[in-house]
């Protein structure tokens, strides 16, 4: 009994300096690395999330861009910082989740380096035809192009991209064949597919929204489990008529590994609270992201299930970046 008391109090003794170190976090400003050049989509999530931990929780939290390598450059940055979360990276799903397959080497474990918050966003791709594309919604596209083998061609924002695995994805569950062509950035490969350069576009859903209103193009389905608010119209493949397909990227949050569990829950708190905010969920949903919140654990589990999701799809495909 005397053992089992003590065992507790030792226990109770230990959590008190985390307690404390969470209620006075933090005390100096924050450095939130974003893998990727300023103005891009995790730039623009990043800085509208951060602006308003600033506000809550009394220091400045910097988004610091360091680009490179894919993603490669700044996300190794905060897996070697230290882990007293003043350091924390905006990840993406590509150098989280896909780098690991794409890459025959990392400088970084994409899982045992990192300590994950919380999911902050997913966002789908809209396929878009060009109106000359005699297809007027999925399921007669999916007809064309079994009646066209690698014959209608798909951009995306380049290779080994999350849009390409999206497409990917489609092509192994359809059982169809398209042709893959990479641009550098989601705005050339959706201006040539407006052009009539390629045949549909895999593109992210603010721009092809406004080029689909337009007229410019045709939106014939989303990637993701929900239909986007700002093309409600638009089904997803799943409801098109391919049944169990899936396919979002997504925005997280991540400390070095070692951050303190106390730093880590009350940053998840933070962030999730600013993520149900009115002005910040509709911002986000008229970009097309849906604000997600989740805890580490949750975030943890589905970091490790997307790793070996697209692992499979990169590994079918046989794509490889050096």
């Amino acid at each position: 009994m005397k053992t089992s008391l003590l065992n507790r109090l030792f226990l109770a003794l230990l959590l008190v300096p985390a307690l404390a170190c969470a209620q006075t976090y933090p005390t100096k400003p924050v450095r939130v690395i974003v893998a990727f050049a300023p103005g891009g989509g995790a730039d623009i999530v990043a800085r509208l999330i951060s602006q308003h931990l600033s506000e809550r929780l009394g220091q400045s939290f910097i988004v610091e861009n360091r680009g490179g390598a894919g993603g490669i450059v700044g996300t190794d940055a905060v897996a070697k910082a230290a882990a007293d979360g003043y350091t924390l990276l905006f990840g993406q799903q590509g150098p989280n989740a896909i780098n690991p397959s794409l890459y025959a080497k990392l400088p970084y474990d994409a899982v045992k380096d990192f300590a994950p918050i919380t999911q902050a966003t997913a966002y789908p791709y809209v396929i878009a035809l060009h109106p000359s594309v005699p297809a007027a919604n999925f399921k007669e596209l999916l007809a064309l192009a079994k009646s066209r083998p690698g014959e209608l061609s798909y951009a995306t924002a380049g290779l080994g991209s999350s849009a390409q695995l999206a497409a990917e994805l489609l092509t192994r569950q359809a059982d169809i064949k398209l042709n893959h062509i990479p641009y550098k950035g989601a705005g050339p490969a959706l201006m040539d597919t407006v052009a009539g350069q390629v045949t549909m576009v895999f593109g992210d859903a603010a721009s092809a929204a406004g080029q689909a209103r337009a007229g410019k193009v045709r939106a014939v389905a989303v990637t993701g489990a929900r239909r986007l608010p700002l093309l409600a119209e638009v089904p997803t493949v799943a409801e098109a008529g391919l049944a169990g397909y899936e396919a979002a990227a997504w925005h997280g949050w991540l400390a070095p590994a070692g951050t303190p569990p106390a730093i880590v829950n009350r940053l998840q708190a933070e962030i999730a609270a600013v993520l149900k905010l009115p002005e910040v969920h509709e911002r986000l949903a008229r970009d097309g992201l849906e604000a997600i919140g989740s805890t580490p654990e949750q975030f943890a589990a589905f970091i490790r299930a997307d790793i070996a999701k697209w692992g499979k799809v990169v590994r079918d495909a046989g794509i490889k970046l050096e």
